[in-house]
């Protein structure tokens, strides 16, 4: 099948599902933004860990009819119905529960899902996703505008804003930023970084680190030489639990990461994902976390 007669396909099948107390466009508000009414959406869909966090924080959590499965904080976010992974989304699952308003993480996909979600006449709102202290706030005010809470919203990113400068200004302080290195996965013992333009660059960069993987962009492969000629003097994780909750010793063992500096200080930071990577409300708090676990010697 073409492309485009897949995208059709799609298209169509995500229409029939659409329940018919869903079937009618959203009017635009008729009152002043900020202030809910009838007419503020209250059937919304949230699409990325971060996006659900914004909702709650606004005090609209109890607007939410259903979440992606990155979406796990705050608990309560836990007892949606939960339409899978951001990345692999089902026009059908997004649809079933009938919203009146999707928002939607930059990430969001695949593009063909996303365009039969958007054929719909449901308002779909993708959010930005710049990873700074003003990305993080306009990100906050859209969310906000798109639930007609702007007064709310205005606060919030004022708040959220203050405190990831306030936590960007530690690390900058550093009079001599250590070396870390980001790694995504190292099932295996293949080694999976971060370059340059990925949320974990950023995040290393605000709590005063510098990224010692040049050259790239992304999430990529990396050799165990490229890793050693890095020199790390920290190394970064997610933590996931399972096999990624195993000791600093079994991964220091692995090649490309012994005989680091690194490794000679078991310098491993291990931190929950959506926390460290969610450029949320929370943001402030994972740069302080970040910065105290790489310069444990400061606290």
């Amino acid at each position: 099948m073409s492309p485009a007669r897949l995208r059709r396909a799609v298209v169509a099948l995500a229409i029939a599902a659409w329940p018919a107390a869903a079937a009618e466009p959203a009017r635009a508000p008729e009152h002043a933004p900020g202030h809910a009414t009838a007419h503020a959406p209250e059937r919304v869909i949230a699409i990325g860990g971060s996006v659900t966090e914004i909702v709650f924080a606004l005090g609209a959590g109890d607007r939410l009819v259903g979440r992606d499965s990155t979406s796990t904080f705050p608990v309560e976010a836990r007892a949606l119905p939960d339409f899978g992974y951001m990345r692999a989304l089902s026009p059908e699952g997004v649809l079933a529960v009938g919203p009146d308003l999707i928002l939607a993480d930059a990430d969001a996909g695949p593009p063909e899902a996303v365009a039969a979600i958007e054929a719909s006449a449901v308002p779909f709102v993708r959010l930005p996703s710049e990873r700074s202290a003003e990305g993080v706030a306009a990100r906050i005010r859209a969310v906000a505008a798109a639930l007609d809470e702007a007064e709310a919203g205005a606060a919030l990113a004022a708040e959220v804003e203050g405190e990831i400068r306030a936590a960007a200004a530690r690390g900058a302080a550093e009079p001599a930023p250590r070396r870390a290195i980001f790694l995504l996965s190292v099932e295996g013992g293949r080694l999976m970084a971060a370059g340059a333009d990925t949320g974990a660059d950023a995040m290393l960069r605000l709590a005063g680190a510098e990224n010692a993987l040049e050259g790239f962009a992304g999430y990529k492969p990396v050799s165990a030489e490229a890793v050693l000629g890095a020199a790390p003097e920290v190394v970064v994780m997610m933590d996931r639990g399972g096999d990624h909750g195993t000791t600093p010793e079994a991964h220091f063992a692995l090649p490309g990461l012994v005989g680091t500096p690194a490794a000679e200080r078991q310098a491993l930071v291990r931190m929950d994902g959506l926390f460290l990577l969610g450029f949320g409300p929370r943001t402030g708090a994972a740069v302080t976390a970040l910065h105290d676990a790489i310069y444990p010697e400061e606290g």
